[in-house]
């Protein structure tokens, strides 16, 4: 290491006491995280790419400062698709150091990424006060028996209105309309149980009728005057 000559000619003055970093919950612990390996938690963060045309939702469960399990939502863009399933590929076995200076591919995954960074390594952990953590497995836990995200497609113009086109229930099929025309109710297909299903051998159009449902009011003694196509009317 190089001195200047200025510093080279000071004095010594002895450091007084050190008490180390300030302890961050962990896993059910106080943690004084010094180095990577003394960090751990299941984390989120969001992130997204420069000309914001696409999103990434990631979820990392980190053991020992090392990612064991990571879950890439993307929406937007359509290369994001390919670069999740590369990031997914890459980021575990690393550890956070680590993915933080790996190209993603995608700028959306790289921000996520240095998001989780930024809530990991102070603390704020989904698993922050929980004994031992979470289990691997957490982030298919999150996505819910269908393995399907969380996604909503809403879309509208002041001529026509709104439509609704995906919601967390599903693929939207109908639209129900009082005699105002506003939306009232609406009916949905569950990709995910629909999927399972015509993998389990049930026949796709017995798959379809099983798993549609509605929500809100849907017939005509609650006021429905008629329905509507999301996409086609």
């Amino acid at each position: 290491m190089i001195y200047t000559k200025e510093v080279d000619n000071m004095c010594v003055v002895k450091k007084g006491a050190y008490h180390g970093p300030a302890p961050i919950p962990e896993e059910g612990k106080w943690i004084q995280a010094k180095e990577i390996k003394d960090i751990s938690g299941y984390t989120h963060g969001i992130g997204w790419c420069a000309p914001q045309q696409g999103t990434c939702k990631l979820s990392l469960n980190i053991k020992e400062g090392v990612i064991v399990e990571a879950l890439v939502e993307t929406i937007g863009c359509s290369g994001m698709t390919h670069s999740a399933a590369m990031a997914a590929e890459i980021l575990p076995g690393k550890t956070i150091l680590e993915a933080l200076n790996t190209d993603l591919v995608c700028d959306a995954i790289n921000v996520a990424m240095r998001e989780l960074f930024l809530q990991i390594v102070y603390g704020r952990s989904q698993s922050a006060f929980s004994e031992g953590g979470l289990a691997v497995g957490t982030g298919l836990e999150d996505l819910g028996k269908g393995l399907r995200s969380m996604v909503g497609t809403t879309y509208g113009t002041l001529e026509k209105g709104a439509r609704y086109l995906e919601l967390t229930q599903g693929y939207i099929t109908k639209l129900f309309l009082d005699a105002e025309n506003q939306i009232v109710g609406y009916e949905f297909v569950n990709f995910g149980k629909m999927m399972e299903a015509i993998k389990g051998g049930m026949d796709a159009n017995d798959a379809v009728k099983k798993f549609t449902g509605k929500y809100g009011r849907t017939t005509a003694d609650q006021g429905v005057v008629k329905s509507i196509d999301p996409r086609n009317e």
